[in-house]
């Protein structure tokens, strides 16, 4: 990234930048938005970059990528793509109604908002807030509170657009919804959009997030996602990260479940130079149920960091975290897990596991689970794990006529499975399957068959 520029010259910068486009920004969104936009922008001045000294952000330095001079991505740009005939990434039976989000922006300019046939919303983020401002307004910056975290009050300063999904109290939708986030442009941009899942009681729905680049530029993507799982929703989110190895990704994902909610997050991240995840979960009813996986494969120089927060509020409720970490070359990795238990929430399960293999002695992963426990009458567990493959196993296989490599690649591939079989939707399962399988072999370096072509 070049020499890093002193932390003060990089805030200052994003809040000169801030106030030369400030009108733009206004015009985009309603009071309620910009109101949080001043607000954002003061509490990053003073907040800064998250650095080393900050705990959360111990392993991860992020001061050196935000030094490169990106342009903030104001605008979608004007590139062109077929929704008939793209982002199907080679799963001809996958059944999905698609969403582009370019540059941080809603794609479809002549429908940026859609009614679908259950009476559910989807589209534009911007579009929403000026169409529905009631609902937008009840949720937006409720759960990720601008005060908490630094990079989510510089999102809610520089916010324009992002997705929308309202699901209506009793609706299922029977297809799932794949967002597909693209970044193109011609020089190195920075993009920051903000998403909002709405699901109303039992409503039910899947969403699928693929994370793209689609030109070899240096990219950083700095995201919020709120999502509110009312009483006896159901819901279920699987993201993928396929960037190319010049991308940054910090990812800030907050959920908040309702009573009776059952909520699974899956997380694969297949590529990406560096990538940030933050992952806030309050189970704010009693009864909820939240299951969170996450699977990475690095190599290179990739570095990886998976940071998840549970938030027990109420009482019966349980929550399973597993992280799994596969590090090759001189690749690094993070993971910060944290489960909290308060008071008053009696009868809690909660448990969580990090394990990682190490390929080469130049691999390096840092691993810190914990518990935070107010409540008496719970059942809570934490462990984590980082080695290599097991020897045993590898003499087994060899001493039954299966080559060494191969065999690495089996038991890998066994280490990994335990993820990919929590995917829910068959067609998407099988399709990662496969391409975490030429991972481990090394013969992914990006979507091969997907018609995109990403670099």
């Amino acid at each position: 990234m070049g020499e890093v520029v002193p932390k003060t010259d990089i805030v200052k910068k994003l809040v000169d930048s801030y106030y030369r486009n400030a009108d733009i920004f206004n015009k985009s969104t309603p009071a309620f938005i910009n109101e949080k936009r001043e607000k954002g922008i003061k509490y990053f001045k003073k907040s800064g970059i998250p650095g080393r000294e900050n705990e959360n952000y111990k392993y991860t330095n992020l001061e050196p990528v935000f030094s490169h001079p990106f342009r903030n991505a104001i605008s979608p740009g004007n590139k062109y793509f077929d929704m008939n005939h793209i982002f199907k990434c080679d799963i001809p039976t996958l059944d999905t109604n698609v969403i582009l989000l370019l540059n941080g922006f809603y794609f479809d300019r002549k429908t940026p908002l859609r009614e679908l046939s259950s009476g559910a919303l989807v589209g534009s983020f911007a579009k929403a807030s000026t169409e529905y401002p009631e609902l937008v307004e009840k949720h937006y910056g409720k759960y990720a509170q601008i005060t908490n975290e630094g990079l989510v009050a510089l999102n809610s300063a520089f916010v324009q657009d992002g997705i929308f999904i309202y699901v209506p109290k009793g609706v299922v939708l029977q297809k799932p919804l794949q967002i597909v986030n693209l970044i193109a442009s011609d020089d190195d941009i920075m993009v920051q959009h903000r998403n909002l899942f709405v699901l109303e009681e039992n409503a039910e729905a899947t969403v699928i997030v693929c994370d793209h680049t689609f030109s070899p530029h240096k990219f950083l993507t700095n995201s919020v996602t709120e999502i509110y799982a009312g009483p006896d929703s159901r819901f279920d989110f699987t993201k993928v990260q396929n960037e190319h190895n010049d991308a940054t990704q910090i990812s800030h994902t907050y959920l908040n479940q309702g009573k009776n909610s059952n909520v699974t997050s899956n997380l694969i991240t297949l590529h990406g130079g560096l990538v940030r995840n933050n992952f806030y979960v309050r189970l704010n009813g009693e009864g909820c149920e939240n299951n969170t996986t996450g699977l990475f494969l690095a190599d290179k120089g990739q570095h990886i960091d998976n940071y998840a927060y549970i938030d027990h509020a109420k009482p019966y409720c349980t929550s399973n975290q597993l992280f799994k970490g596969v590090l090759d070359d001189f690749a690094t990795g993070a993971f910060n897990g944290k489960i909290l238990v308060r008071r008053n929430a009696q009868k809690t399960q909660a448990y969580q596991a990090n394990n990682n293999i190490l390929l080469t002695d130049d691999a390096r992963m840092n691993t810190k689970p914990q518990l935070e426990i107010y409540a008496d009458d719970v059942k809570c567990s934490h462990g984590a794990t980082v080695g290599q493959l097991d020897e045993d196993a590898l003499f087994y296989m060899r001493a039954r006529g299966i080559g060494e490599r191969e065999a690495r690649l089996m038991l890998m591939y066994a280490f990994a499975n335990e993820i990919i079989n929590q995917i829910k939707v068959e067609p998407l399962r099988e399709r990662i399957n496969h391409l975490v399988d030429m991972r481990l072999r090394g013969e992914l370096s990006r979507c091969q068959n997907c018609a995109m072509n990403c670099g």
